[in-house]
């Protein structure tokens, strides 16, 4: 009896530490390994890692990325901007590029605005105006791998990265300044202009200046810069407007409009004077301004869809100059008004003049 009770307490302090040994190796200890595989460096770096780069057709060697930034002026000017826009539309079609543009607000985000384009991968960057040439040229030197295009933009010396783009505006101004005098029958002709801080609207004036004179020496000059800075004085219709209708009132019957929307706000106002005629700037406006038709009879233009699309064609291939690249000026078809108006005569006269101007015979008068 004694003996079968030794055996029952031996057997259940067996059961108890069986018990006991089972319930340990349930739960882990402080020594189990961790069940993250993963190294903490590079668990940090996956979680800072950018987006994919296949997400940004910039990043890709086989995307061409092209980004243009006006001025303070507007990319829908039917202009000056419109028509470098233009040239980069050009780029998309012909090139296959990826194409965008900035509308700059205030002169101080030049340098922001280029960078936004810099920095996101774009090969090519056009800024567009006199005013963003310092900048520009300070862009050039910051990301020496992206090719700039300055529209009016001198540069006094080569830089490998940006090409300058410069017209003749003394020589368009001139002759558009020689057809208003042929056309004058008030003696007196007009021009309403962006503001002199920009020298391509002074030699647009200059020249217009000057080849009215050439024509008659004595015609009556009515030529008013708009009074406000960069900032206002090439979005202002309203003030173009009232300007060409006070030059109309003294007399003038052919009115240049030279600057942007304060220049289209002159022509649309002139359009509605009878027997009056206007002279539209830098792009055939007739294409552009379509209510200046009644009196539209040219414009001095610049060839600045033609010469911005070379540019970035050139920088696409290596070729792009150094320095400056001088695109090409003068007077837009007369459309309506070929042969009732602008009469053959008129219209040989102007063919020599503009060879003249070519060769240098016929100085313009402008002094930069």
């Amino acid at each position: 009896m004694r003996k079968s009770s030794l055996l029952l307490t031996l057997f259940l302090l067996l059961a108890v530490l069986l018990a006991a040994c089972s319930g340990t190796s349930a739960s882990p200890t402080a020594t189990s390994a961790p069940a993250a595989t993963t190294a903490p460096e590079q668990a940090a770096e996956e979680a800072t890692a950018p987006p994919a780069a296949a997400s940004d057709d910039c990043s890709s060697p086989d995307v061409l990325c092209v980004g243009l930034i006006t001025d303070v002026g507007e990319i829908d000017d039917k202009s000056f901007n419109q028509s470098a826009w233009e040239g980069v539309k050009r780029a998309e079609a012909e090139l296959g590029a990826k194409i965008d543009y900035i509308e700059t607000q205030d002169a101080k985000d030049y340098a922001t605005n280029i960078g936004l384009f810099a920095n996101n991968g774009y090969e090519i960057i056009v800024t567009v105006g006199f005013a963003m040439g310092d900048a520009t040229l300070e862009a050039a030197a910051q990301y020496p791998d992206i090719h700039f295009i300055g529209v009016d933009q001198f540069q006094g010396f080569e830089t490998a990265n940006f090409t300058g783009i410069l017209f003749p505006e003394d020589k368009a101004g001139f002759l558009a300044g020689a057809l208003a005098a042929m056309l004058t029958e008030s003696g007196t002709v007009a021009a309403v202009l962006g503001t002199d801080l920009v020298p391509p609207v002074v030699a647009f004036k200059e020249g217009y200046e000057n080849g009215a004179r050439y024509i008659n020496p004595d015609i009556n000059l009515i030529s008013t810069y708009h009074p406000g800075g960069l900032d206002v004085a090439f979005t202002d219709p309203e003030w173009g407007a009232s300007t060409a209708r006070q030059a109309v009132d003294q007399g003038a019957d052919v009115v240049f409009g030279a600057g942007g929307k304060t220049g289209n706000g002159a022509l649309i106002e002139v359009a509605g004077v009878s027997g009056a005629f206007c002279i539209g700037v830098d792009t055939d406006q007739w294409e552009t301004v379509p209510e200046a038709h009644p009196c539209l009879v040219s414009s001095a233009v610049k060839l600045i869809t033609d010469a911005v699309f070379d540019m970035i064609k050139a920088a696409n291939e290596g070729t792009a100059p150094e320095g400056n690249y001088f695109g090409d000026g003068g007077l837009a078809p007369f459309h309506d008004f070929a042969g009732s108006v602008v009469t053959a005569e008129i219209q040989a006269r102007l063919e020599e003049i503009d060879a003249g101007l070519k060769d240098g015979s016929i100085p313009t008068g402008y002094n930069p």
